[in-house]
């Protein structure tokens, strides 16, 4: 149970995965950094007992480092040119 939080991250992950094998590397992205910023969130609001695998370093650390990594990464995908892809 204390490992929900994290199979729901990666349970995203694996949908950007899947956009990014079809070709959709855009959304693949976008649902990407929305991921890193679910688990942020995730780890910003449960208990150290309640989040699992999403501790790596200090609270604070950890949504610092996943926050920001979401929002480059949103801030990528929607800043470069399609170039003829989704």
């Amino acid at each position: 149970m204390v490992q929900i939080p994290y199979f729901i991250v990666v349970g995203i992950i694996a949908v950007a995965a899947v956009l990014v094998l079809f070709g959709f590397w855009r959304k693949g992205t976008l649902v990407f950094s929305g991921a890193l910023l679910v688990g942020a969130v995730f780890r910003a609001i449960l208990p150290v007992t309640r989040v699992g695998l999403l501790q790596v370093r200090g609270r604070l650390f950890d949504v610092f480092a996943m926050t920001t990594m979401g929002l480059l990464m949103l801030w990528l995908a929607s800043s470069i040119a399609a170039l003829g892809t989704d």
